[in-house]
């Protein structure tokens, strides 16, 4: 909803909001273009009381969260919404949303290519039908060429960001005069006067009042942005212009309404599962921490019988008590040591659950079942474990947003975030999914001995020279101090763990019911000091109930049989072979995958975790060196 207009512009889904087009991002109406504004503007009066519209109850989510976008941060918030919009269209449904802003401001009519602002008055807005919303458009009121009727104004397509996430209007007369002031009058008339074209744009602008003309390929390419001004640090999602200004070495660009890089979401994700033993200790040991670590473990029967604080921990022993003790003393003092690098861990606890030897007890939001007779014996020695996730529910927060480059997927302080309010937020915008899922476990002994094996061949080191190079080039000139081009190295295992899961997924969305794009992955890796081997996938179906069963049902012993083996052999060829098997990353491409292609092993973005990079077939089956390959024969 446009709050200068107060109607109704038009209407997306909710993950779209957080996902796709969230704060500070640009979506394209039919007729024009809106701007997201920021949470300072969201307005949750009308709904309260409205369940739908409360906060989303995610403990370790809303920890990492304030871990990334500040203390301040106390709850997750879906979109504002009111049920009646179909029934009731002028109703007070109508007057609930999210906060819009017409952006770009300068516009072009149509039929005589007037280009000015909105602010000039030469545009009028007419939004009169309330059923259709996105019939809402802009015309030339006094257009001198159309002799009945209202002419269209559309947008003037032209942008201008920067990689420090400003953004800002196309600069439409000082560019057409050169910098300079027009010589005839300081408020001159423009036009835009697009003449397409196969070979880039190939728009005019023109002042009328001098009849200066320029083309706005001049502004584009490295030698136009030596003519662009310098950043004015603007964030029109905020009304507002950042006090610290723009970087000398940052340099504008000019970006299309409609490009997918003006905005990229930064989001953190979590399952909800219940707490093991071990973290409800701890929590209860950080509950009572002034009461409990201040007596050594001779005394903890005196504190049972005399101190409140430890009749909660009535259930565990000296021990476990002690060693949980010493869990929390150690957090509390990495946390005064300082903020731990990279993105908070939020895996952890999820692999505890799905690894544990005992699963929880079902429940709403989480309900795991191992197979009665374990692996499948043909899958003996390719998977250790097998648990069907019946009900799963993930919680996706926004944290911030990138333009020109998206956010590093490990480290949050490579690519500068824009904030998502003018001070540090209270609230943050998040949706939560519920679904199914299947978490296959591979032997951790058979990892091992592969990465004994392909950690140094010329293969692997291939792929981490590429991950070196690769960062070199994007981010050696961001940081102060000594860069470390293969921090975050996801490791060999993830590899092969990805690829597997890449191989699964495609094969798995041809039977179970959901598309490839509906389902998504999480590759449980570990690192050196805590491996882990674990991949789950699961429906990640936004603004609906994913538990069709369909997924789960993959993964009884028949069918995962049938669906590993297939997912196998047609690994080992792929239409484009001999190039796609040969591929190995190396100078001067610049990507992150070895054997695969969008052939035989993408899936689409919004189900890769990582973009569809750490991925090499030859790491899973013998299409080369059998000695490379994860599993050497077929079950």
């Amino acid at each position: 909803m446009s709050t200068h207009h107060r109607r109704r512009v038009g209407a997306v889904r909710p993950s779209h909001l957080m996902f796709t087009s969230g704060v500070g991002a640009l979506v394209d109406l039919p007729n024009f273009s809106v701007l997201i504004r920021g949470l300072d503007d969201w307005n949750y009066s009308a709904v309260e009381g409205n369940e739908a519209c409360g906060p989303i109850a995610e403990p370790r989510l809303l920890g990492a969260v304030r871990a990334i976008a500040g203390p301040k941060v106390n709850e997750l918030r879906p979109a504002p919404w009111m049920d009646g919009i179909d029934t009731d269209p002028t109703g007070s449904a109508s007057r609930v949303g999210v906060p819009t802003m017409p952006f770009p401001s300068w516009f072009r009519c149509t039929a005589c290519n007037e280009l000015a602002a909105l602010d000039s008055q030469v545009f009028t807005f007419d939004n009169s039908k309330p059923r259709r919303p996105h019939d809402a458009r802009f015309f030339h009121r006094d257009c001198a060429k159309k002799k009945s009727g209202r002419p269209l104004a559309v947008p003037a397509r032209f942008v201008l960001a920067c990689t420090a996430g400003h953004l800002d209007e196309f600069p439409y007369r000082e560019f057409v005069h050169s910098g300079q002031a027009c010589p005839k009058t300081p408020q001159p008339r423009m036009q835009m006067d697009d003449q397409g074209g196969n070979l880039g744009a190939n728009v005019w602008i023109r002042c009328v009042s001098c009849d200066s003309r320029r083309n706005i390929r001049q502004a584009m390419g490295q030698r136009g942005e030596e003519t662009l001004p310098r950043c004015r640090a603007r964030h029109p999602h905020l009304g507002t212009f950042d006090p610290a200004g723009c970087g000398p070495d940052i340099s504008l660009k000019v970006l299309v309404i409609g490009a997918s890089n003006q905005w990229f979401a930064q989001t953190l994700s979590a399952l909800w599962v219940p707490e093991t033993t071990g973290s409800e200790l701890d929590s209860i040991v950080e509950r009572h921490w002034d009461a409990v670590s201040q007596l050594p473990v001779a005394m903890y029967q005196f504190g049972r019988d005399n101190v409140p604080a430890f009749r909660e921990l009535a259930r565990w022993s000296d021990e476990e008590i002690s060693g949980a003790v010493e869990r929390v003393r150690a957090a509390k003092q990495e946390a005064d040591d300082g903020p731990e690098e990279g993105y908070p861990d939020l895996r952890t606890a999820e692999w505890q659950a799905f690894t544990a030897q005992r699963l929880a007890d079902p429940m709403d939001d989480f309900a795991l079942r191992r197979l009665d007779d374990g692996v499948p014996a043909p899958l003996k020695g390719y998977y250790e474990d097998v648990i069907q996730a019946e009900q799963l529910r993930e919680v996706r927060a926004l944290v911030g947003f990138t333009r020109l480059d998206s956010p590093d997927p490990d480290d949050p302080k490579l690519v500068k975030v824009a904030p998502l309010s003018r001070d540090k937020p209270s609230w943050v915008p998040a949706s939560e999914v519920r679904g199914e899922g299947v978490f296959l476990r591979v032997p951790e002994d058979l990892l091992a001995q592969w990465e004994q094996r392909v950690t140094d061949t010329r293969a692997m080191r291939q792929h981490r020279e590429a991950y070196e190079q690769f960062r070199k080039n994007r981010y050696s000139d961001r940081l102060p101090g000594k860069f470390d081009p293969m921090a975050y190295w996801p490791g060999e295992r993830y590899i092969a763990l990805h690829t597997l899961s890449h191989l699964l997924i495609r094969t798995i969305a041809l039977e179970c019911g959901y598309s490839s794009a509906s389902l998504s992955e999480r590759i449980y890796a570990g690192t050196e000091e805590d491996p882990r081997s674990g991949i789950l996938i699961y429906t990640a179906v936004p603004d609906a109930e994913g538990t069709l069963g369909g997924l789960v049902s993959q993964a009884e012993p028949e069918q995962l049989v049938r669906i590993t083996r297939r997912a196998l052999r047609d690994a080992m060829r792929c239409s484009s072979d001999p190039l796609c098997a040969e591929r190995l990353p190396q100078p001067p491409a610049d990507f992150l995958h070895g054997a695969a292609c969008h052939v035989c092993l993408f899936v689409s973005e919004t189900t890769c975790e990582r973009g569809n990079r750490f991925l090499d077939r030859r790491f899973v089956v013998p299409i080369s060196d059998p000695e490379l390959s994860l599993f050497p024969g077929a079950p």
